[in-house]
């Protein structure tokens, strides 16, 4: 009975308001670990191993975090650190 008062209470739009917002929140995030992937020179598919839930997605973010990235271009584009600016 508990469930079904809240429901009836305007609790609902917080509830998927915030639901909207961790599910954005998830797509940012795997947008910028694949481009962090691509920088390393791995594959897109890497990024999937981040869904697993704690520790193994934090693990996989901090060497996200810590790995250096490829010298010089590769198949993914040029490299970022290197810039033309004087």
């Amino acid at each position: 009975m508990i469930i079904w008062d809240s429901f009836q209470s305007e609790s609902w739009a917080i509830f998927y308001g915030a639901g909207v917002a961790l599910i954005a929140s998830i797509a940012v995030l795997l947008i910028q670990a694949i481009k962090r992937l691509h920088d390393i020179g791995l594959d897109w598919k890497y990024a999937l191993y981040l869904l697993i839930p704690p520790p193994i997605n934090f693990i996989g973010f901090i060497w996200l975090a810590a790995k250096k990235g490829q010298d010089g271009p590769n198949e993914y584009g040029p490299d970022p650190r290197k810039t033309d600016i004087v």
